[in-house]
């Protein structure tokens, strides 16, 4: 994307970043997977922010960094060779928190290898902003430019509203994986009990025994053999529907 021109004023910039954020929270209404959403998240920053020709969004697992997504494997190299290093503007911007923008000639004297890779590869401009939805990873969003100068000011600042907003909208979308994750194990549970009842039904009606001695009968089983009381429960229902063997 070009640079603004000279006296262009805030406001159309910040349309854009409005324009991207909408974009990307209707991906998030269609979109379950994890990957694509942060495709997302990189192709909107390149959009919105002016002089971003390519970005990549860098995420923490333990204390080791990887790349999640990036818009050209040439950037997820450069990438890596801040990981290899241990140093650069997106791990700086992870471990303090801040907007990093350097233009190359700064670089090289912090980072020698990795300008020297990024110069290489056509990059001149550097900006990375720091990314934490919640308590389960952090990271950043990287941005490589080809024009000299660095990023100004004003990308720095479209780029820290844009990840403040993707922030609020990450973390929305891993309380919708919780609900989901929960509702499932409620499932899986409810679908359990039902058929641990079942059984202890029919084993009442085919025993004489009360509730506490069928369910103590499946019990035992399930640790004879080493194996879950829902199975158990399972096979006994389709042995007694089918007519098989009643278990001991």
């Amino acid at each position: 994307m070009e640079q603004p021109e000279p006296g262009t004023t805030a406001s159309p910039l910040f349309d854009e970043v409005t324009g991207a954020l909408e974009a990307l929270t209707a991906v998030l209404r269609e979109e379950e997977d994890f990957r694509i959403l942060l495709r997302h998240v990189c192709l909107q920053v390149r959009h919105a922010v002016p002089g971003v020709d390519e970005a990549s969004v860098t995420l923490v697992t333990g204390e080791e960094p990887h790349t999640a997504s990036a818009t050209s494997g040439v950037v997820a190299e450069l990438d890596g060779d801040q990981y290899r290093i241990g140093d650069g503007p997106c791990l700086e911007a992870i471990r303090n928190g801040k907007i990093v923008r350097t233009p190359v000639s700064e670089a090289a004297a912090r980072w020698p290898d990795f300008a020297r890779g990024a110069e290489a590869a056509g990059f001149s401009s550097f900006l990375a902003a720091p990314l934490v939805a919640d308590e389960r990873f952090s990271g950043a969003v990287n941005c490589y430019g080809r024009l000299d100068g660095g990023f100004a000011e004003i990308e720095a600042q479209l780029l820290e509203l844009y990840t403040a907003a993707v922030e609020a909208i990450l973390r929305v979308y891993h309380r919708y994986l919780r609900a989901r994750e929960t509702a499932e194990h409620l499932r899986t549970a409810l679908t359990s009990r039902a058929v641990i009842d079942q059984a202890k039904g029919m084993l009442m009606a085919i025993r004489q025994i009360d509730a506490d001695d069928a369910f103590a009968l499946l019990v035992e089983q399930s640790q004879r053999e080493n194996v879950k009381l829902r199975e158990v429960a399972e096979r006994f229902v389709t042995r007694v529907i089918s007519g098989g063997v009643l278990p001991r």
